[in-house]
């Protein structure tokens, strides 16, 4: 069965996402910006609908971002590393030959970075981000214990999946490096990108004022 590239989204609920960008932004701001990089995250998958099934999976129900040929699921767990091994396993028990979860948080991710996860012939690729963090992870398998101990939203999070996944028995291994946004300076550096996608170059465009602020403003 073809492979499942999954976007892992939350639900575009105002005080809810992208919560360190807030305070500099304002909650509407910081709203539409996670719109944007969801319908961008989209679009750029579907363009990968040629050898995959896409899949969004949200943290909660919610009617946004309905596209044609995207299936819709609620996740499923009490922390992130429980949502994605429930949704990695499901997607390999339907005979799967590979589940690749992505976040929505690196918009210009390049196609290129995600086709050479799909390559992999590994169990686990990572997509690293420069944060310490990931952007993605394609599987070939899973093991209940493969998140052990990781500590999301930080620096760590990558080094610690790799040795839990290791100490699980699974092959694990780092796909091209990119970065994602949490952060005020992320933003300033994601409006230097040369390639933006379509809707979060529109924010910019309507916001029109974060390279006028400096990350410390309020």
């Amino acid at each position: 069965m073809r492979p499942a590239i999954i976007l892992f989204a939350k639900a575009p609920v105002a005080g809810r996402v992208k919560t360190r960008l807030q305070e500099w932004l304002g909650c509407d701001a910081t709203l539409a910006l996670h719109r944007a990089f969801v319908l961008d995250m989209l679009d750029k998958l579907v363009a990968l609908r040629d050898f995959a099934d896409i899949e969004l999976h949200t943290d909660m129900e919610t009617d946004a971002w309905k596209l044609p040929g995207v299936s819709r699921r609620t996740q499923s767990g009490a922390d992130l590393g429980l949502k994605m091994l429930h949704a990695l396993s499901a997607g390999l028990d339907q005979f799967r030959e590979q589940v690749c979860i992505v976040g929505s948080d690196a918009p210009s991710l390049p196609h290129a970075h995600l086709r050479a996860l799909l390559a992999s012939p590994a169990d686990l690729a990572l997509g690293p981000c420069e944060d310490g963090g990931y952007y993605a992870i394609a599987a070939r398998r899973t093991h209940r214990e493969m998140f052990h101990g990781v500590e999301w939203s930080s620096a760590r999070a990558l080094a610690q999946t790799e040795r839990a996944a290791g100490a699980a028995g699974l092959s694990v291994v780092r796909g091209p490096v990119w970065y994602d946004i949490d952060l005020p300076g992320d933003v300033l550096r994601l409006e230097r990108d040369a390639n933006l996608p379509l809707n979060t170059r529109q924010w910019f465009e309507t916001v029109g004022y974060p390279h006028q602020r400096s990350p410390g403003a309020k």
